[in-house]
């Protein structure tokens, strides 16, 4: 019976693999326009819903647990005891400014552990809710998955504190299913995880994209590198590498790994790189990369599957300080201006559409095919940017800029991490996947996408002038908002959080609003094909003041090439003499 139900188990979790794919970015003090760690994070799933998560901090009784459930599928894991007090979470971001971000890899599918009490998300916002370090992040996450067993697939971590940005990679060590003399009970001998953590070194960036990517790293017998037998080491400044003390020698177990110690590679080890994995994942590291980084080049045919052996760098030294505003536009990348860009292919369509529907590989003759994985993606539930500032209290320095749906047609907003709730229109729980509201952002931003997805290249441009139009706003008021804010909180911190909560609420409600204004205008102005000219969103009528001025968009040549070779004569226009 054991048996049968880890089996079914097992189909349910292979099932819910197309739903992982997301894609994160992560910067250094160093590598900030302004001095801020940044993490970023896209949701990307088909079952998912986007909404802004809210953890009140505070005191708990006694008693009190943390239900976990499996994000693939609801099922209740593990009750996880709370302490006796915990920390304000809004999103991914807690009131201490430590940030988590994720994606998913598979890596050895026998190394999900179907019995294993909590998951991926239960980690992370476990974590959010106890750490005021990364460093502690990443301690309470390696003793969860060893105490509950860790209930996922491979999964890369981004984590973020004021100071320092780490990338941790994990694995569960599968199901070996032993029966207890005393009791009779059944028990997975393999409980916990292996995994590894590395500090991006100050002014270097990194990001991972639903493949591992940590490979060798230093040893515990030197300075810079401890195991999670080595905990009281965790805060010495000296510490860029923390990994469970039988990472390797798991490996080793499973014949994943025989030479040195100092050879092992994570990645190698526990998610062999094959065609997939880089072109579907790497390739949007690589995407974010070459645009401000050196050299680059280098390691296209890597990307893109043709050289496997040369493999790309865990973190790379931008040319340029990065702001809230590039890791934005990275967001929105469809690997436009590479020969890879999805708007260019026939896949694409008349309007240039960077999306593809699924399956993401298909067959036609006993032949593989496939489209293109990019980071910008039409099944986003929701994303973000995360800020973590040192030169502000928690509440002020930490801010998540947050958007719903698709990025390329969404919007940022920031919240910050002392709000007291989430705006209405944003909030958990404020319609579903399954229930439609009208005034939910995630709902009035998949209109808008859905409406734009009908003729991409046309409509893209109107929804780009008012994406800048909010998104500059919010940058201009951030600096006035942090300086009033400071200002409060000097005298009365309870009196500062009430205003971060206003205007973030605000902010959040007013971007639904305005985005369902676009709606409308979208409308009216693409209505069955046609173009309404307009000037500043005003319609241009004749001179009577009735009707419309009306444009029709032709299609581009090449489609029209393209109908006439798949048709021949079909469509071919014949004078009364022919």
């Amino acid at each position: 019976m054991c048996r049968k139900l880890i089996f079914s188990l097992t189909i349910i979790v292979v099932m819910s693999i197309q739903a992982m794919p997301c894609t994160s970015y992560l910067v250094t003090p160093g590598a900030s326009a302004d001095g801020s760690s940044m993490i970023s994070y896209a949701a990307d799933s088909h079952i998912r819903y986007g909404e802004l998560y809210y953890f009140e901090g505070g005191p708990r009784e006694a008693g009190e647990f943390y239900q976990v459930y499996y994000r693939g599928s609801h099922k209740p894991l593990a009750q996880v005891p709370l302490p006796e007090s915990t920390y304000q979470v809004v999103g991914y971001i807690n009131e201490k400014q430590v940030a988590i971000g994720e994606s998913t890899f598979v890596g050895h599918r026998e190394l999900f552990d179907t019995l294993g009490g909590v998951d991926y998300t239960g980690l992370m916002q476990l974590a959010l809710l106890q750490a005021s370090t990364a460093r502690d992040a990443i301690r309470i996450i390696g003793d969860l998955a060893d105490e509950y067993g860790y209930h996922s697939y491979g999964e890369s971590f981004s984590i973020a504190d004021p100071n320092e940005v780490w990338i941790m990679e994990i694995i569960g060590k599968g199901v070996d299913l032993q029966q207890d003399s005393q009791t009779g009970e059944y028990y997975n001998a393999k409980k916990g995880a292996v995994w590894v953590a590395k500090r991006i070194p100050d002014g270097y960036i990194s990001a991972h994209a639903n493949h591992a990517r940590i490979m060798t790293f230093p040893l515990a017998d030197g300075e810079e590198s401890i195991t999670n037998q080595q905990w009281d080491k965790l805060h010495e400044p000296g510490v860029r590498t923390i990994y469970s003390h039988d990472v390797i020698d798991f490996a080793r177990e499973k014949n994943y790994f025989q030479g040195i110690d100092e050879d092992f590679s994570f990645s190698d080890a526990y998610a062999p790189i094959d065609f997939g994995s880089a072109r579907f994942c790497e390739a949007r590291v690589w995407s974010m990369f070459k645009e401000v980084a050196p050299g680059m080049d280098e390691y296209m045919d890597y990307a893109m599957g043709f050289d496997l052996e040369n493999r790309m760098p865990l973190y790379v030294k931008p040319e340029r300080k990065l702001s809230v505003e590039d890791l934005i536009d990275f967001k929105r990348d469809y690997l436009q201006g590479t020969d890879f860009d999805m708007t260019r292919d026939i896949g694409a369509g008349p309007w240039g559409k960077p999306y593809r529907w699924r399956p993401l590989t298909w067959e036609v003759d006993g032949k593989t095919y496939f489209h293109e994985r990019t980071t910008a993606t039409q099944q986003t539930g929701f994303s973000f940017i995360t800020q973590s500032r040192s030169e502000f209290p928690g509440e002020i320095g930490g801010i998540i800029w947050f958007g719903v749906d698709d990025a390329n047609t969404s919007v940022y907003v920031p919240m910050y991490a002392g709000i007291r709730r989430a705006p209405d229109s944003f909030r958990e729980g404020y319609g579903s996947i399954l229930e439609y509201k009208d005034d939910a952002a995630f709902w009035v931003f998949n209109k808008v996408a859905h409406l734009a997805y009908l003729r991409y290249s046309l409509k893209l441009p109107d929804i780009q002038k008012v994406q800048a139009e909010l998104e500059n706003r919010f940058r201009e008021f951030v600096p006035a908002i942090d300086q009033a804010a400071m200002e409060l909180y000097q005298t009365d911190p309870e009196l500062a959080k009430d205003f971060l909560t206003n205007f973030s609420v605000t902010m959040g409600n007013y971007t639904v609003e305005r985005w369902e204004e676009l709606f409308r205008f979208l409308m009216v102005k693409y209505l069955d094909g046609n173009i309404k000219l307009e000037e500043d969103g005003e319609f241009l009528t004749n001179e009577w003041g009735k009707y419309p001025i009306v444009e029709h968009p032709e299609y581009p040549e090449w489609w029209l090439r393209t109908i006439i070779e798949l048709t021949d004569d079909k469509f071919l226009y014949r004078s009364e003499e022919e």
